[in-house]
């Protein structure tokens, strides 16, 4: 870890967030500390019983930060990477994610050390069910609310789902206790793009507030998984050239602009975007921060921007697409240049609006169309921009004032139950 930043801990950069935005409110010291530790943390360990006729134990954790407001809600990931702090940290997110986006949830997070790319695909299903086997007696559809999160999808929802209602034993489907589910069961409309369409639509709407028009502008995307290739393909449609792309292997370059859905099929089918021969250029996947543009998506993982390329990066506007992918003193550098910075409980904040909306009509067994969701998706995150706008331009940067925002919705509820 370089020496010149003090704080890469997200659970820590979490805090401070938190702390900055109580301050700025004058809020009562006791929803600082309601809100600066999580309600639960479970710690799990899952034996899987691999192809090869031997057991593997693997660590697991489910995150519940606060359920004030309503049920938890919040994604799983599955990544070697994954450390308790980390889960604390995306569940605190959450939190304030829902309440941006004026979701009747709190936050959550849950999280495998595993790198799914070694295991068969016997093995990622047991492991699945294993999981869901674990969290079981703290999870429900009015409880605590799984998705997908990093290297988790759709189908692995699914085997979550099969073995809840299994473990249940009520004899039916308990659909509405996770989400980002296939269509074809029980799964939502336009799910799978949402936090891509939602960063694409926060930039559309910062580049607006700028003045500006998307058409034309230049983008920059890091990072080409789910997240970052819808973004990519949005940003595309409302306009913007995206001329340049990253994923773990390589960045790719071109000054008119990259065919995204001509890449989206060159990475399903290669796992990579390396290779792509629409590319002009083929680079290092750290120059991803070199590229002069106008709006930059980090769309990977926590700890991207860092006090080490933060003075690479020349765009107007940045728009975050993965969770936490600022420290907190990159983002002083990049304020200091004048670069408009939409957060990420903000800009990714699609994922979990689109859930909800899944969430609701599980419930009630009643299913809206493609174009219907996407339509309630913007609808509500354009009026959660505006109304933090309202409130940046009392005199904060933007992600002070979405903590403001979203700690006076969690605030009045914890109240109300007399938990202060």
């Amino acid at each position: 870890m370089p020496t010149n930043e003090k704080e890469r801990n997200p659970f820590k950069i979490a805090q401070m967030q938190l702390k900055a935005a109580c301050d700025a409110l004058g809020e009562d010291e006791s929803v600082y500390l309601l809100l600066s530790e999580p309600e639960r943390v479970l710690k799990v360990s899952i034996p899987v019983k691999m192809d090869d006729g031997s057991s593997k134990m693997f660590t697991g954790y489910r995150v519940q930060h606060n359920d004030a407001p309503g049920p938890c809600k919040g994604g799983v990931r599955f990544h070697p990477n994954v450390t308790e702090d980390e889960v604390k940290a995306l569940a605190t997110w959450m939190t304030f994610k829902c309440g941006v986006m004026n979701l009747p949830y709190g936050g959550a997070k849950g999280g495998v050390v595993v790198d799914p790319n070694e295991l068969s695909q016997g093995e990622l299903e047991r492991l699945a069910r294993g999981y869901a086997k674990a969290i079981t007696p703290i999870i429900g559809e009015r409880r605590d609310i799984p998705a997908p999160d990093v290297n988790t999808n759709g189908q692995i929802m699914v085997w979550m789902t099969d073995e809840y209602s299994k473990l249940r034993g009520v004899g039916q489907t308990l659909m509405a206790t996770f989400t980002g589910k296939p269509v074809e069961f029980g799964g939502c409309h336009a799910r799978r793009e949402a936090t891509g369409y939602g960063v694409a639509l926060m930039a559309k709407e910062a580049v607006k507030y700028k003045g500006l028009e998307m058409k034309g502008q230049r983008s920059v995307v890091q990072g080409f998984g789910n997240v970052g290739s819808y973004a990519a393909l949005y940003l595309e449609e409302l306009g913007s050239k995206v001329i340049a792309v990253s994923d773990v292997n390589c960045c790719l370059y071109h000054p008119d602009g990259l065919d995204i859905k001509a890449l989206m099929k060159h990475t399903e089918q290669n796992k990579t975007i390396k290779g792509f021969a629409g590319a002009a250029k083929e680079m290092d996947r750290e120059d991803v921060f070199k590229v002069e543009c106008d709006i930059f998506a980090p769309c990977a993982l926590e700890n991207a921007i860092t006090v080490d390329n933060a003075d690479d990066i020349k765009a107007k506007i940045i728009c975050e697409g993965a969770n936490g992918p600022t420290t907190p003193a990159a983002e002083k550098v990049l304020l200091d240049k004048g670069i408009f910075i939409v957060p990420d409980i903000l800009a990714n904040a699609g994922g979990v609006t689109v859930s909800y909306f899944e969430w609701v009509q599980n419930l009630h067994s009643f299913y809206w169309t493609f174009d219907e969701v996407q339509q309630k998706q913007e609808a509500k995150m354009i009026d959660s921009f505006n109304q933090i706008v309202e409130i940046m331009e009392k005199g904060y940067d933007m992600r002070t004032a979405a903590y403001m925002f979203s700690i006076k919705r969690i605030a009045t509820p914890m109240r109300l139950r007399g938990w202060f």
